[in-house]
């Protein structure tokens, strides 16, 4: 009996089921407190759905503010090209599309558990790779977020735990180009969708690269040249390049100036860092920031107002050092808490904005214990596993944040919350045997 139980725990099938389920369930309660007239253009109403109808609309990729503004770099294409496709099919604006787009995220999100699955798996045993795909199958953010967002959020938090996964078996897998090539067109693929997973590329390859290497030696008995065994992973960074290229020459060819994947840098840096934090108190958010700036991009145009964004951000962090320090402290809380202010807000609360507090902490606090934990069993895998909530939050300190800007690293988050949980428990039970 007990093996029966411990099967049907373990079983991913049944993870994966259940966190479909969690994910549409949330989202039919949703939608009938909604008006069907608001689901149908209300999501849409941001940079993916504006890019998405003019491109339905025979305007190209262009105008992320449903007014034509002319080309833009705002978005990388792979999402907008998506919701596009599924305007194409299910129309422009409506219910139809919505639901589609929703049941997508949900596939997407649901789909995580399995790389967290076999990743908690290889590095510390089936028990606890079940108990990261259950985590995320229940996790409050990752059940709301397909459907509070038509965006790439719940695609880009797939690819960042299936990247994860790929890093290990690439790294000790027989060496075979083919898969370092399969391995950078996976990365092309994901920059494309959301260029921030870039920043874990140089991190993840080279792990991936002396994870190789030593497993090599370790078969064969004797080393390799010096800096061989960056060769092929060298090849899986110029793929994930080229994969790129054809992006950049488009932007290139309509802005006349280098725009390698994202334009709108400037404006996420400003609305972070500007005159509207008092020198004695800063207030968080800025009340109009976004609002205003919209109003001017309209006037001036993308690359006129991305020049003069990036100019007033750098202006006022240069002339307020010890107010950008604050607001990027604020900004770390904010992440990791899942909203500003969480003391403040937090009593006054509803009960679901409550409960996205206490998860988005204790999974923060769990990340960071099991980190520790991997690196007090000087574990190979602490690094791949810790890079990701090292590195991937720093552009939102230094710009903004929100709880959809952290969910693609959430997988990992519960990850290493999952592994904080094993050591946890078995130095219970293993202090009880001892008593």
């Amino acid at each position: 009996m007990k093996q029966r139980l411990r099967d049907v725990a373990t079983s991913i099938v049944l993870i994966v089921i259940v966190a479909l389920g969690a994910r549409l369930a949330f989202a039919w309660d949703q939608a009938r407190k909604i008006p069907h007239e608001a689901l149908a253009t209300a999501p849409f109403e941001q940079e993916t759905g504006s890019i998405a109808h003019a491109l339905v609309t025979g305007k190209g990729f262009s105008n992320p503010f449903l007014k034509d503004t002319g080309p833009t770099a705002w978005l990388t294409p792979i999402y907008p090209f998506l919701v596009a496709a599924t305007f194409k099919v299910f129309g422009v604006f409506t219910l139809s599309s919505f639901f589609f787009l929703v049941f997508f995220n949900a596939i997407c999100s649901s789909a995580v558990c399995v790389p967290l699955y076999y990743v908690g798996k290889r590095v510390v045993g089936v028990g606890t790779g079940a108990l990261a795909a259950w985590l995320w199958a229940v996790f409050p953010s990752a059940v709301m977020m397909p459907f509070e967002w038509i965006w790439d959020t719940s695609l880009t938090a797939f690819l960042v735990a299936a990247l994860l996964w790929a890093t290990i078996e690439v790294a000790e897998r027989e060496p075979l180009v083919s898969n370092w090539l399969l391995y950078g067109v996976f990365w092309g693929f994901a920059l494309m969708v959301n260029p921030s997973v870039g920043s874990l590329l140089p991190f993840l390859l080279y792990w991936a690269a002396r994870r190789a290497r030593k497993l090599r030696i370790a078969r064969s008995g004797w080393a390799t040249p010096r800096f061989s065994f960056l060769a092929k992973p060298a090849i899986a960074a110029v793929v994930a390049i080229l994969c790129c290229v054809p992006w950049t020459l488009r932007n290139y060819a309509v802005f006349h100036r280098l725009v390698p994947l994202r334009s709108n840098f400037p404006l996420e840096l400003y609305i972070g860092n500007n005159e509207n934090y008092d020198d004695k108190r800063p207030r968080w958010p800025p009340p109009i920031t976004k609002e205003r700036e919209t109003v001017r991009y309209f006037r001036m145009g993308e690359t006129a107002f991305m020049d003069e964004e990036m100019r007033k951000a750098k202006l006022f962090i240069r002339s307020h050092p010890l107010i950008a320090m604050e607001l990027f402290g604020d900004r770390f809380v904010a992440f990791w808490a899942g909203i500003a202010n969480p003391l403040q807000v937090f009593p006054k609360a509803e009960r679901l904005v409550q409960t996205l507090i206490v998860c988005s902490t204790l999974s923060g606090i769990g990340a960071l214990a099991g980190i520790v934990v991997l690196r007090r069993r000087r574990d190979p895998y602490t690094f791949p596993l810790a890079i990701g909530p090292i590195v991937f939050p720093i552009i939102y300190y230094v710009t903004h944040t929100s709880v959809r800007y952290r969910h693609p690293i959430d997988p990992v988050v519960l990850l290493l919350t999952a592994i904080a949980i094993a050591a946890l428990t078995t130095f219970v039970f293993r202090s009880r045997a001892a008593a």
